[in-house]
C-alpha cells in the first residue's frame, strides 16, 4: 500500500491541467509550483491513462471499475466457500452412510 500524497487532489488536477493546456514545459510548471518535474510527469503520465481509457467506446467509469473489482472479489470468496461446503456435504454424505 502506497503511502498518502502530500498534495491535494484538486491542486494535482490543476497541474496537470496547467501542463497539457499551456505551451510551458513540466519543468517550467514543476518550477511554477514547487513540486518536482517527475512528480508532475507522473500525475500526468495516469491522467493520459485514464483519458485514453475513458475514451474508448464502452469503457468503464472508475465507479464502475470499482465496482467490477470487488465483485470479482467477492465472487473469488463466494467459490472457495462453495467448494468447502461441497467437500463438507461430500465428507457428511460418506458418514451417514456407514
Amino acid at each position: 500500500m502506497g503511502r498518502r500524497s502530500q498534495y491535494p487532489e484538486e491542486f494535482r488536477r490543476e497541474a496537470v491541467r496547467l501542463v497539457l493546456t499551456t505551451d510551458k514545459s513540466m519543468a517550467e510548471v514543476g518550477r511554477d509550483l514547487g513540486i518536482n518535474y517527475k512528480t508532475l510527469g507522473n500525475w500526468v503520465r495516469v491522467e493520459e491513462a485514464r483519458q485514453a481509457r475513458d475514451g474508448e467506446p464502452g469503457a468503464l467509469s472508475e465507479n464502475e471499475r470499482l465496482e467490477l473489482k470487488r465483485l470479482r472479489k467477492e465472487n473469488s470468496e463466494l467459490r472457495v466457500e462453495r467448494e468447502i461446503l461441497r467437500k463438507a456435504a461430500a465428507y457428511f454424505a460418506k458418514e451417514t452412510i456407514r
